[in-house]
């Protein structure tokens, strides 16, 4: 890919994470004892915009917090990452997002979001940064902010020659519309989400490949998925090939898939090949699970050099 100019373009959610730790999820009308409560910021696109920023890249943020607390902190953490927020949006009497996260002694998670303002942002709020886009530079995106508004995003980083990058998380319920799919680079699912889009029961490498090939079909022009702890695929002559990850120890996987989006685009700005990018994000998420938290775990470039 082109890579004259450095800048990412995130745009995505922002949301306040409270985090308990239990022993193990509880079953309807169940009350359990937890323990280990946390505050953490969170959301999918602050945490793959601060993953960016702590691996090197030059981020710009787009999106809403609400006129809360919780939002004016947000904006001071991605302020003190050194992430530009000039189009990040205070939207009155509207709350931040915020997520419920329960994890397990396994490293498993549940999470539950109330979008708030996320839910706002809004295609004019793409018009209004427009000048965020500039040829070389890179897109991303996730699906916590409303479809239309990333339709919109990814035609404006088209026309003004970006390379533009969709994690399509959370699984999302209907298909995404073809005007999305046909603008997308590079999307990154993981099994679930793979399946879902594609239609194919993703249970072994075979499944896995010809759900890519499928994606492939819908107008994107390459596909990542990544497999938990045994790192991440792409296509290789029609066939999955695995870039295999580290072996870790996991408490607690809220932020590895954000962290692997972030740390793979910055590699592919810097010039690395779609194989390389994948083995040094498959690093940065392997020292994401080995703490707690969603933007806490993310790891900082000299970490892993």
């Amino acid at each position: 890919m082109t890579n004259n100019n450095k800048d990412i373009i995130v745009v995505g959610s922002a949301n306040t994470d409270m985090v308990i730790m239990a022993n193990h999820f509880p079953q309807p009308g169940e009350t359990i004892l937890g323990h280990g409560f946390m505050t953490n910021h969170g959301g999918k696109g602050a945490n793959q915009a601060v993953a960016a920023a702590r691996l090197g890249g030059n981020v710009k943020f787009i999106a809403r917090v609400g006129d809360d607390s919780f939002g004016a902190s947000t904006l001071e953490m991605l302020q003190q990452e050194g992430i530009d927020v000039s189009h990040v949006s205070i939207t009155p009497k509207t709350p931040s997002g915020v997520a419920l996260i329960t994890t397990i002694d396994s490293g498993e998670n549940t999470i539950i979001v109330d979008s708030g303002a996320n839910a706002k942002l809004s295609a004019e709020d793409i018009e209004k940064a427009e000048d965020c886009f500039q040829s070389g530079g890179l897109l991303l995106m996730q699906l916590e902010t409303p479809v239309p508004t990333l339709v919109k995003a990814a035609a404006i980083a088209r026309e003004r020659g970006c390379y533009v990058v969709l994690n399509p998380a959370p699984a999302p319920a209907t298909p995404l519309p073809k005007e999305l799919l046909c603008n997308v680079d590079l999307l990154i699912p993981n099994e679930t989400e793979a399946a879902l889009l594609s239609g194919v029961n993703v249970n072994d490498d075979d499944s896995a490949s010809e759900a890519l090939n499928k994606l492939e079909t819908l107008g994107v022009k390459h596909t990542v998925v990544t497999l938990g702890h045994r790192g991440a695929g792409l296509l290789e002559n029609g066939k999955l090939k695995i870039i295999p990850s580290q072996k870790v120890k996991a408490i607690d996987t809220t932020a590895a898939g954000d962290t692997f989006c972030g740390a793979i685009c910055v590699r592919l700005l810097e010039g690395d090949n779609l194989e390389e990018a994948i083995a040094f994000a498959n690093k940065a998420a392997a020292i994401s699970v080995t703490r707690r938290g969603a933007q806490q775990s993310i790891p900082r470039l000299k970490e892993i050099e």
